[in-house]
């Protein structure tokens, strides 16, 4: 799968310490585009991909780009790999900047699923997340997202805001249900260092979140979401009618991805670099610079650091188990043979005092959250974690050959 980047947005919301750039001279966008489809095509090449499942335009702000710059990419990877005429393209967009015209655009341009940065349906809340639309901005983008991609539109809601309470907030909920049948996230509130709403919070201006209430609005919404029939597939993600992000479901099965653009993430086996190792990969930062380096070498990579069997396995447990099909046998065999999941959790008794709670099963169908155990997974993986760094120390020595 692929995510290429759009770093740049019209204004920096108060929560946000993502890779982001607000410019106020305008961008180059000829000049961002041909590095764009510049790096896609390199990266493809070294990751020797030859089908791409999926396409997530994230950033920044990606609606802001223009159709022609999503054409082009998706053009671009067309002509590198195989890209099947069902594929997932996915778009991020906030209200103001993707009005319904504009969406038909991005649509003729090959788009066909929509992620929605709606955050709340309170006008006083977005004002404080710095936000630029309203309540009604978002509504009217969703009404013609719906009639553009039909099933194929997700929205996304914020929790444990600074004063929010929880029926007002259930409310919105409800709300939004009556405007969206599809896909819903649920994102609780971080507060990061260095955001313009960490220093109102510690300046007292605003008080700050309450824990405890996030967790009773997350255990509410979600209880709402299961009784009007949607999926809870991810700890933060509800869909019904069918409607999970499959781009997001490869990434938590620890699937390859390719991260284009200025701060994009990916992670892949690098094709005939002589070893069978994934690397986690993380690209230029700024913009300008990313730019000159992918002029230069044809691609933009800033940092490359190569994931060990531990590592990857790691990684395979903590984002397995996000999901409510959590880690099958035979998922977990192709990344360990060997070592099998009875033989890592089977015997240990902190495990089995979990399954005994309730909250972790493993059985013929692999290792699993259970619903009350996929909203406590961080603190399960307190125990999980260790217990599998404990198997892999204790595991039979590989045989050298001739040894």
């Amino acid at each position: 799968m692929s995510q290429p980047l759009w770093p740049y947005c019209e204004k920096r919301c108060s929560y946000c310490n993502f890779n982001k750039y607000v410019v106020r001279g305008g961008v180059d966008e000829a000049a961002l585009r041909r590095c764009l489809v510049t790096e896609a095509r390199t990266l493809l090449e070294l990751s020797g991909v030859r089908r791409v499942e999926s396409v997530f335009f994230g950033g920044g702000t990606p609606s802001l780009a223009s159709p022609h710059t999503v054409a082009a990419l998706l053009e671009a990877v067309a002509q590198a790999a195989h890209l099947p005429a069902d594929v997932e393209v996915t778009l991020e967009a906030n209200p103001t900047s993707a009005p319904g015209p504009r969406l038909a655009e991005f649509g003729a341009a090959g788009v066909n699923r929509l992620s929605i940065g709606l955050q709340s349906l309170d006008d006083a809340e977005l004002q404080l997340l710095g936000r630029t639309h309203s309540a009604r901005d978002a509504l009217r983008t969703l009404a013609a997202a719906r009639r553009l991609f039909p099933g194929r539109v997700s929205v996304d809601l914020m929790l444990g805001l600074p004063g929010q309470q929880l029926g007002p907030w259930l409310g919105q909920l409800q709300e939004l249900l009556r405007h969206c049948d599809d896909h819903l996230s649920l994102y609780q509130l971080s507060l990061e260092r260095g955001t313009a709403l960490f220093a109102r919070v510690q300046r007292r201006a605003v008080p700050g979140p309450d824990p405890e209430l996030a967790a009773e609005m997350y255990a509410e919404g979600r209880a709402l979401l299961r009784a009007a029939g949607f999926r809870q597939y991810e700890v933060s993600n509800f869909a019904r009618h069918g409607a999970l992000s499959t781009h997001n479901w490869t990434y938590w099965q620890c699937g390859q991805y390719l991260g284009v653009g200025p701060g994009a993430h990916g992670r892949f086996v690098p094709h005939g670099a002589g070893g069978h190792t994934r690397e986690a990969r993380i690209q230029t930062l700024e913009p300008d610079n990313w730019m000159k380096e992918v002029t230069l070498f044809g691609h933009g990579t800033r940092k490359r650091v190569p994931l060990d069997e531990l590592e990857l396995l790691e990684e395979v447990l903590a984002m397995g188990l996000r999901t409510d099909v959590g880690i099958t046998h035979q998922h977990w065999q192709q990344f360990e043979p060997q070592l099998t999941l009875w033989d890592v959790f089977g015997a240990s008794a902190e495990v089995t005092g979990l399954r005994e709670r309730g909250l972790l099963l493993l059985d013929h169908r692999g290792l699993r959250c259970s619903w009350e155990g996929l909203a406590v997974l961080d603190s399960l993986l307190l125990t999980l974690l260790p217990q599998l760094q404990e198997a892999w120390q204790q595991r039979s020595p590989t045989p050298v050959p001739g040894g």
